[in-house]
């Protein structure tokens, strides 16, 4: 008889980037003016260097938590079965940040960028590469769509509301393309 030697408790580094996100709102929901000290203007970016990274944990209100938190929780469900934990925080983080730099140079000066959506997008960019035509359901469309049509038409759709960063989307987006199109020409994760 043989037995597995003990692994530990491991807790992935997808439901700690949700904990993270879910505990900062809470703290935001305490103090607002958190928002304006963790979000991203673009004017103040010299002398706030840090709000390039903790814009992307600071959420405007409960459907803008709730929904990037279910698009983190699904895409990244799928895309850390794919890739090692490192590359996906990598992801997660390369993506949310280049989704800043974005905003801060394309953005209005004076606007406050927060939400996690350009790491979010970086995530459905490299899923969407690396498994371009797994097919999903987007509400309200009653038939299942290939992901890389619900990635770019999420995007498109965003873009065309007001008050949303269409430059972190587009920053986030691109930057999980390139990272998807690395791993997929590696092949060794597929």
């Amino acid at each position: 008889m043989t037995y597995r030697r003990y692994q530990g408790f491991a807790v992935s580094p997808l439901i700690i980037l949700i904990a993270a996100n879910l505990l900062l709102y809470i703290a935001v929901s305490i103090s607002p003016d958190l928002t304006i000290r963790l979000g991203l203007m673009p004017a103040t970016v010299p002398s706030e260097p840090w709000t390039l990274i903790t814009s992307m944990f600071v959420h405007s209100g409960l459907f803008h938590i709730l929904f990037n938190m279910l698009a983190l929780f699904f895409l990244g469900s799928y895309l850390t079965r794919l890739i090692p934990n490192r590359a996906f925080l990598a992801i997660y983080f390369g993506g949310g940040l280049l989704g800043s730099i974005f905003f801060w140079l394309l953005g209005p000066s004076t606007a406050i960028a927060v939400g996690a959506s350009g790491a979010i997008f970086a995530v459905g960019g490299a899923l969407a590469v690396l498994v371009p035509n797994l097919r999903v359901f987007v509400f309200p469309i009653p038939a299942p769509i290939p992901l890389w049509a619900a990635i770019l038409g999420g995007f498109a759709l965003l873009s065309l509301l007001r008050f949303v960063a269409w430059e972190a989307h587009l920053g986030g987006l691109i930057f999980g393309a390139l990272a998807g199109y690395l791993f997929r020409s590696r092949r060794r994760y597929l």
